[in-house]
């Protein structure tokens, strides 16, 4: 079957007998496949560009001053090396001519919101991941709409840019693990499609860091074992697998023979909300620690904020000139969404791990075990200040939103962008 990516109508050639545009999705098994992933092209830096056209033609980096990191990049600064996560300094050193942002997680935050509008136009079966991607099963959406899902989302593509100018790839196939994995085949703009049919014989050559959850350190304990592609995972066979790694080694096995029976959960809550960042120099007076610490706890602050969750379990990560990874974990009293209460705590936890001696490359602060906003910060009967610092950080965030996040600092913050500009 071959369907038109331009009007969404079957054609019997790549050139559409509709429209005359060339734009071609075929595959056999179009008429049964309903479960897709949509995935935003370079959201942050895509926005920027859209809403700064003297930024298009430049390589454009969204991210922190030199000791940050990059939050994310065009495409054109992809073609340099620049990649999410990786500190600014060494990204400038790539790519010195980017254009540096460091952008607006509101605006970020609304844009999605209305993406994610769009798509539960076509399905109530939406279960974000983040803001700028989402799952979507559209089994049973033909007769509503009048064509296959594939159809349907042909369409929703084109309409985000049309309506918003920013693209979107998207992945269809008979599971969420595949629907992901084509996502990320096409990119920008891209619409792949994996059938029951290939599955096997796609996966099979593939790096087993391609399945989910397999990051760097679970890459090389399979590779210790001489587990590199998927296909070496469905050699050893699923007893092996367990035995080798207990539960997770049964998981890889089933997902290296396309089986993940995961169903979309609209009610799929977002794990946790975090930022971090990667030191131009080491650090380790608890004092410059605690600087660096404060505009990250506003970011997270910010992010609860603009998606109006709270948090009442909190993280610190630290990371040490040995690439050695501390966490600490800290229940709150109540769920919070205030720098002020983030910062008070994640300090009390850095307090046990800045000796002064220790050097350090990364601080990072999160929450999670999220509950609704308006049930955060209440305080109780002898905790007056809670409440007023509520109402003052939410005066602060109104007058972000009209005049800017500059519009409002605190000496804190200031004092860590006096140093980063030294």
């Amino acid at each position: 079957m071959i369907l038109c990516r331009a009007c969404a109508q079957e054609t019997p050639t790549p050139r559409c007998a509709h429209c005359g545009e060339e734009q071609p999705v075929e595959h056999s098994e179009l008429t049964t496949l309903s479960i897709a992933h949509l995935d935003c092209d370079a959201f942050y830096a895509s926005i920027e560009k859209r809403d700064d056209p003297s930024l298009q033609p430049h390589p454009v980096i969204v991210g922190g001053g030199k000791r940050g990191v990059v939050s994310t990049c065009c495409y054109v600064a992809r073609a340099y090396g620049v990649r999410s996560a990786m500190p600014m300094f060494k990204a400038l050193k790539l790519c010195p001519q980017a254009k540096v942002v460091h952008g607006d997680m509101r605006k970020y935050v609304e844009e999605g919101r209305i993406i994610r509008r769009m798509m539960e136009d076509l399905t109530p079966q939406v279960q974000p991941l983040s803001i700028d991607e989402a799952f979507m099963d559209l089994t049973g959406t033909e007769a509503l709409h009048g064509g296959l899902p594939a159809q349907s989302l042909i369409k929703l593509q084109n309409k985000i840019w049309e309506e918003r100018r920013l693209t979107v790839s998207i992945g269809l196939s008979f599971n969420k693990f595949l629907a992901k994995t084509a996502s990320d085949l096409d990119k920008p703009r891209g619409f792949s499609v994996i059938g029951r049919g290939e599955a096997l014989e796609f996966l099979e050559s593939r790096s087993v860091s391609t399945l989910p959850g397999v990051g760097p350190a679970g890459a090389t304990a399979l590779e210790r074992n001489g587990l590199r592609k998927i296909g070496d995972i469905r050699t050893v066979g699923p007893q092996r697998m367990r035995a080798l790694y207990g539960d997770w080694g049964a998981h890889l096995f089933a997902l290296s023979m396309a089986d993940d029976p995961r169903k979309v959960d609209p009610h799929g809550e977002r794990k946790s909300i975090s930022a971090e960042t990667t030191f131009f120099e080491d650090v380790s007076e608890i004092e410059a620690l605690e600087d660096i610490l404060w505009p990250l706890c506003e970011k997270v602050a910010t992010r609860c904020r603009a998606s109006e969750t709270a948090g009442l379990t909190l993280t610190l990560k630290l990371k040490d000139t040995r690439f050695k990874i501390i966490t600490r974990r800290r229940q709150l009293p109540e769920p919070t969404l205030l720098a002020a209460r983030i910062f008070q705590h994640a300090r009390e936890l850095l307090a046990g791990d800045a000796d002064g001696k220790t050097k350090y490359r990364l601080i990072g602060v999160g929450l999670s075990n999220f509950s609704d906003a308006a049930a955060a910060d209440k305080g109780d009967m002898l905790d007056t200040a809670t409440p007023k610092r509520a109402a003052a950080e939410a005066a602060i965030a109104k007058a972000r939103d009209k005049f800017g996040k500059d519009a409002v600092q605190t000496g804190r913050a200031l004092k860590a962008e006096w140093e980063d500009e030294e």
